[in-house]
């Protein structure tokens, strides 16, 4: 038996003690006792939190905290590897499915690279992405919602801009009529201007009723747009709260993002 095989075999992992099985949470979304391991480094420790529909969460944390670990257990990557905990989306057990599966149910993860197909116009990205009958977004209604993107819907997407490129990843997750939209650094590398931009997107989509959990580590940019806040630290949930309580509470800021 492997390590990770005997970890939940009659004892808790390191420090924590694995609660008993939650069974389908009321909330929309939610993540229960997370255990996850890349390897045999134990990263995500105990990680438990809850989400209304159409809320935005921001997950927050200093480098390493384990925040981007928990979003791709969310969307059930394979690494990291899940090996405790449950994880619920409008009464849908993800934890028991695959990334294809968690994603035909309606989970849409915006990587931190964007994974832009090269070669392929913003037109294609979007087609590849979108289901076969899409009960919500078809590329029309996207680029609506998205007007940049529709005058350069036969550009190639990897010759965009950054903050371009940025909306295509989102826009491409939205084709796949998603109810969880699960975004890592989606700020990263752009200017101020574009972050403003791309919040009025996300506010626009948080209008639509679409769930929405961000990591970012423009932490008080992120703040400004969440309704609520998960700070974790080495793995395990710190705070859990609203995102005002987080940019009134100056000495929690310091202590785990340090700003």
């Amino acid at each position: 038996m492997s390590i990770l095989e005997n970890q939940f075999e009659g004892k808790s992992a390191p420090g924590i003690q694995p609660r008993k099985a939650r069974g389908a949470a009321p909330a929309f979304f939610s993540a229960w006792d997370l255990h996850a391991y890349y390897g045999e480094s134990y990263i995500v420790q105990g990680v438990s939190f809850d989400i209304r529909e159409g809320e935005i969460l921001a997950l927050l944390g200093r480098n390493g905290a384990g925040k981007t670990s928990t979003l791709r257990t969310i969307a059930r990557m394979d690494d990291p590897a899940l090996t405790h905990g449950e994880i619920w989306l409008d009464h849908k057990p993800l934890h028991e499915m695959k990334s294809y599966e968690a994603s035909r149910l309606g989970v849409g993860l915006v990587p931190e690279d964007r994974r832009i197909i090269q070669g392929l116009t913003v037109q294609e990205n979007l087609e590849l992405s979108q289901i076969a009958e899409p009960k919500g977004w078809s590329i029309e209604r996207i680029y609506e919602h998205f007007p940049r993107l529709a005058e350069r819907r036969n550009q190639e997407g990897t010759t965009m801009s950054g903050g371009e490129q940025q909306m295509l990843a989102v826009a491409r997750a939205l084709a796949r009529d998603i109810k969880l939209l699960l975004l890592d650094e989606p700020y990263e590398g752009l200017a101020p201007v574009i972050v403003q931009e791309i919040e009025r997107i996300l506010e626009g989509v948080k209008d639509l009723g679409i769930t929405t959990v961000i990591v970012e580590q423009n932490a008080i940019a992120a703040l400004h747009l969440a309704d609520r806040a998960v700070i974790l630290d080495m793995g395990e949930v710190v705070f859990d709260g609203s995102a005002q309580e987080v940019l009134d509470n100056a000495e929690l800021r310091q202590e785990y993002l340090a700003i």
